[in-house]
């Protein structure tokens, strides 16, 4: 396996948790009032949550380098789960194509018991052809890779293990629903045998592992069992507050769950699950990891919520630990990021130069040539009625558009900026029916850019989209969408557009060239309109040097 930059990659549910609580839990036909959260008097408060983003951010805050790449929704659940995962420092490869973000109503008790009603969204809808297509070069990148029997797919899941298992790529699946649960929801049982077979390490919940096996209630004999059937190097059984049952090689002990105050039970398996992987990535022997994975758990019980609020629960965790197990080495960790000082600008360099090769990469693989050939038609039919090219953008893409009608101007194709914003205040009458506008965004939801592309389409004009999101109101608007899927714009905060823009450039440029081959543009052509510079010096040259060819071949 190729050196890896991320200690582990994982796939599955994204959540957004809407949190409620309630003075009990109510049956069919009865009804119970709402607690307000305490300090704030809120209903309702939203939390990054989800079975694998929850497991990676706690392996994240004990300082592995953790990704996450799946599929969300181009909504607000969707822009929420993002910003949580960016500003923990979770790497993401995600897809925003889904039909919409995944979340789920947590009702949470007195007790700290709860009641979650979940709505997968674009998690159930992660096909098993797009873990290759679409995300194998972020995957490969990774140490181990983990994922759930909860929401994803099973047929997705099996496409990522055997994925995994073709690149020699340690995986840990999380065991989250019994088979009633999980059949037929997420596929067959065929399909969730097969799951559990291609798994390098199982963490079934006890009544999970309970009901695939039919025996008793012992932990640590269910783990012993999953593991000879299913063939697995490790099984990992958790049991809540009576802690969790290990069995792998020349290992089987139980160890006791920490006692600590309960404020809400929520994602206790997933935080144990964060703390397991960072056992693993560390080389820890299983008591020592069973324990650190039970400290992550006791640690997340006393908060409400799944999603760690930030890398200060880190020290508790490792208090527990230590408390625990003095004698055991653990790593030199770094000092969590809010504390390190400044960045390294040559990692961060090296890790965004990574980026943008894979996002160009599938830019490469996805880009629809078709949708090419129809800009091509559908411009030079537009030039046969006299018509002209416009290109228009709002921010950085307005630079773009700039840079685009110059490049088609200079191979052939008439083209001027349009400024979108002054397209209401005048502008508009640039543009004539006959015309053709390119208008271009990576959300696609840029409030001006659809007010001024609205008016040109009442106007009479042709109207082609460059976007990042099919789905968006201007690709709603266009007559053709030309799509251009980048999923993360590089650098520390990952925010300002860096590669959408880059990848915006490559589009145009490709339109540029497929024009430039329909109007069979010569060097003749080329060197009378750049009149001064290399560039027209070079194509003179060209020129100059084939009539002298001609001359000396009529000659002789």
């Amino acid at each position: 396996m190729a050196e890896a930059n991320l200690d582990v990659a994982g796939c599955g549910s994204m959540v957004v948790d809407l949190f409620y609580r309630t003075p009990k839990f109510v049956r069919a036909e009865q009804k119970v009032a709402l607690d307000a959260h305490h300090g704030d008097g809120r209903m309702e408060r939203a939390a990054v949550g989800g079975l694998v983003l929850n497991h990676l951010g706690w392996a994240r805050v004990l300082g592995l380098e953790a990704g996450v790449f799946g599929k969300i929704g181009a909504d607000r659940h969707g822009e929420f789960l993002r910003r949580g995962i960016e500003q923990l420092g979770i790497r993401h490869h995600l897809t925003t194509d889904g039909s919409a973000s995944s979340f789920a109503k947590v009702f949470v008790d007195a007790g700290g018991g709860r009641a979650i009603y979940m709505a997968r969204g674009a998690t159930a809808e992660l096909a098993p052809g797009e873990i290759r297509r679409r995300h194998a070069g972020f995957i490969r990148h990774a140490w181990m890779v983990s994922s759930e029997i909860s929401q994803l797919p099973l047929r997705t899941v099996i496409a990522l293990l055997l994925f995994a298992r073709a690149n020699s790529i340690p995986s840990v699946l999380d065991v989250d629903l019994p088979p009633a649960d999980a059949c037929p929801m997420l596929g067959t049982r065929a399909e969730l045998e097969r799951a559990l077979r291609l798994a390098t390490i199982l963490k079934p919940a006890r009544p999970a592992a309970r009901a695939l096996m039919g025996a008793g209630r012992d932990t640590l004999r269910l783990a012993e069992l999953m593991r000879a059937r299913y063939q697995s190097q490790a099984v990992v059984v958790t049991d809540g507050e009576r802690g969790c049952a290990i069995a792998a090689r020349d290992t089987a002990l139980k160890l006791p769950a920490f006692q600590v105050k309960v404020v809400d039970t929520t994602g206790a398996g997933d935080a144990f699950l964060g703390g397991m992987l960072a056992g693993l990535r560390w080389g820890l022997p299983w008591r020592a990891i069973g324990t650190l994975a039970n400290a992550a758990g006791a640690v997340c019980v006393g908060q409400l919520g799944a999603f760690p609020p930030g890398f200060a629960v880190r020290g508790a965790v490792l208090a527990l630990f230590r408390g625990a197990l003095p004698d055991q080495a653990l790593p030199d960790l770094a000092p969590p990021p809010e504390v390190n000082g400044p960045l390294d600008p040559s990692r961060e360099v090296n890790r965004f130069l990574e980026l943008c090769l894979s996002e160009l990469g599938t830019l490469r693989r996805e880009i629809d040539l078709d949708q090419i050939r129809a800009a091509v038609d559908m411009i030079r039919t537009a030039e046969a009625r006299g018509g002209r090219v416009h290109l228009t953008g709002v921010g950085k893409p307005e630079h773009v558009a700039r840079y685009a009608a110059s490049l088609l101007c200079s191979i052939g194709t008439q083209a001027t900026f349009l400024h979108a914003t002054e397209t209401l205040h005048g502008s508009l009458g640039q543009v004539d029916p006959r015309d053709v506008v390119i208008a271009i965004s990576n959300s696609g939801n840029t409030r001006e850019l659809c007010e001024a592309t609205a008016a040109i389409k009442e106007h009479g004009a042709q109207l082609i989209a460059v976007t990042g999101n099919p789905a968006s109101e201007l690709s709603h608007l266009a007559d053709l969408v030309i799509k251009v899927p980048v999923q993360q714009e590089g650098g520390v905060l990952g925010l300002a557009p860096r590669i959408s823009v880059l990848a915006e450039v490559c589009v145009l440029a490709a339109l540029s060239v497929a024009l430039e081959a329909a109007h069979g543009l010569t060097l003749e052509q080329y060197s009378r309109s750049h009149r001064a510079g290399t560039l027209g010096e070079a194509a003179r040259r060209l020129v100059s040097g084939r009539h002298g060819r001609r001359k000396l071949k009529a000659v002789k």
